[in-house]
């Protein structure tokens, strides 16, 4: 009987054994490389990634996307898309022209900003943010901009006047 007792000890041991170092081995693999340093190009015209938009207002409003991001200030197009990857909307501008689609719907505005700032609820320094994402510091009126940690491919810019407070928050993909 000691025999038995002994051996069935033993195989458990040897069992758990095997699943810690396939524990291990998952974990492992499961683990990620470290990023690497995201190079900041002043003539890049493109850019994908996810946004995040937070407005301090009563009630707070809250807006996250993924996003594909081309061209420049004076004209370009935005894609902004869910967690799924569907459409939620297409804005395109140029020189005195913006347009807002959102499925069936077209909406024209004068201006990228008259456009960004119906879609956001909140005038959003369009201009300043192509510049920011080039890693080019650009002073805006009551906002701020975090380009520090842009070589990892985050950017976030914060508006503290006028009220409410603004955040706007960029994660790029590499």
């Amino acid at each position: 009987m000691d025999f038995l007792n002994t051996a069935s000890a033993m195989a458990g041991r040897q069992l758990a054994r095997a699943s810690l170092m396939a524990t291990i081995a998952l974990l492992a693999a499961c683990t990620s490389a470290p990023k690497q340093e995201m190079p900041v190009d002043a003539e890049r015209s493109s850019w994908n990634g996810r946004l995040g938009l937070t407005i301090a207002s009563d009630p707070p409003q809250s807006f996250s996307a993924g996003f594909a991001l081309n061209g420049n200030a004076q004209a370009g197009e935005l894609n902004l898309t869910s967690p799924l990857g569907s459409m939620l909307a297409a804005m395109q501008w140029r020189p005195g022209a913006a347009v807002l689609r959102q499925g069936e719907k077209e909406q024209h505005y004068d201006s990228l900003n008259d456009l960004v700032a119906h879609a956001t609820g909140t005038p959003i320094p369009v201009g300043a943010l192509f510049s920011w994402l080039r890693g080019q510091s650009q002073a805006v009126d009551g906002w701020q901009a975090d380009l520090s940690r842009l070589g990892e491919g985050r950017l976030s810019a914060q508006r503290l006047q006028p009220l409410p407070p603004v955040e706007l928050r960029l994660v790029l993909d590499h």
